[in-house]
């Protein structure tokens, strides 16, 4: 298994319902505000406890040549 090499983390974690809804189109505005990053892995993570959800996801990314 070879090694991913990034320069930079991203982090999307929200709670909220609407947020969580809107959360794609928040990752989409980041990625074209920084069009100097390239995405070379992710993760995503869901946690919950009896009242609340939270939903995060981790952009690995490396600036472009």
């Amino acid at each position: 298994m070879g090694l991913i090499s990034f320069t930079g983390v991203k982090v999307f974690s929200t709670t909220l319902a609407r947020d969580r809804e809107n959360m794609g189109e928040n990752i989409t505005k980041w990625l074209k505000e920084n069009p100097n990053v390239e995405v070379v892995d992710k993760v995503v993570t869901q946690s919950s406890d009896k009242e609340f959800h939270c939903l995060t996801i981790t952009l690995f990314y490396k600036f472009r040549s």
